[in-house]
């Protein structure tokens, strides 16, 4: 029966490994991704990297809430396109957030829960979102690719303004 799994921090060195490529496909794999999105969803999170509920494999799930949940393994992003710089933030780093540059279109290849092979294009949040979990398998976290560190800017109100993205040359 899934269940939702506690979230790794930045502390834990697991989360700056590489993560082991899956081989098998069957119910300890579909329990694992079955976790995950009941721990993305209770977390009120758009992706989920296997690292980051302490399993070092190549798994991610993905719901930006704009396109159908997906759940992939062992992606690996084949092509890239454009660059734009954009706050993004971490479940796995509490509490901060920074500007991080990143493709606004690729191409992702992946296999399913039951080893299938797919191939997927995703354009803006999505992309981001893909780009964002994709490096956790690779032991990257955002803050070690941010340009600088987000804080929060307020109108004379009090409320947050809304973050624009920054267009980026490469």
């Amino acid at each position: 029966m899934p269940g939702y799994r506690n979230i790794v921090t930045d502390e834990d060195p697991q989360l700056h490994q590489p993560s082991i490529q899956v081989l098998r496909f069957g119910a300890s794999l579909h329990n694992l991704m079955d976790d995950m999105r009941l721990t993305l969803y209770h977390s009120n999170g758009v992706g989920l990297a296997a690292p980051q509920v302490g399993v070092n494999k190549r798994v991610i799930v993905v719901d930006d809430r704009e396109n159908p949940f997906v759940e992939m393994v062992n992606p690996r992003i084949v092509e890239s396109s454009g660059c734009e710089e954009d706050v993004e933030a971490c479940l796995s780093v509490p509490d901060r957030a920074g500007w991080v540059r990143r493709a606004t279109k690729i191409k992702v290849v992946y296999q399913d829960r039951f080893g299938k092979e797919h191939s997927m294009k995703a354009s803006g949040f999505q992309a981001r979102v893909l780009q964002h979990e994709i490096d956790h398998l690779d032991g990257i976290l955002y803050t070690d690719v941010m340009t600088e560190e987000y804080v929060p800017e307020t109108d004379e109100k009090g409320n947050t303004k809304k973050v624009k993205p920054r267009k980026v040359e490469g």
